[in-house]
């Protein structure tokens, strides 16, 4: 399973021909899972309800993973000194929830990236 970062997402969403043919080809492999915070990052971003109502269908559609546990992610952070590296606690939820499932993460995060094990690493 492929995990999409907001950043992949926002992309995609746009139409950006670098993103948008990987992406659909995912979706309809079945390839990607579906995370709350991702979803829930995307529709704060939302312009329109039209935007939403986008959003929501993917969200719907999608296999899921368990709720993003922010305590477990909080402990992984201080563990792993995220936050000196520049990664926050949602992009720390993502990572954890990519590394939980065996799943491969595609963000464009430079900084999540550079704490991203090697195994969970997308490579377009």
């Amino acid at each position: 399973m492929i995990v999409l970062d907001t950043s992949v997402w926002i992309e995609y969403l746009r139409s950006n021909e670098s993103y948008f043919a990987r992406v659909s080809k995912l979706l309809e492999m079945g390839e990607v899972l579906a995370i709350d915070c991702v979803f829930g990052e995307l529709l704060q971003g939302a312009k329109s309800k039209r935007e939403q109502t986008i959003i929501k269908s993917y969200y719907a559609y999608l296999p899921k993973s368990d709720r993003c546990d922010f305590v477990e992610a909080g402990l992984y952070a201080n563990e792993n000194r995220l936050i000196d590296k520049g990664v926050g606690l949602i992009d720390t939820a993502i990572l954890l929830t990519a590394i939980k499932h065996n799943a491969q993460l595609w963000t464009l995060d430079k900084k999540l990236l550079s704490v991203l094990p090697p195994e969970n690493c997308y490579q377009p």
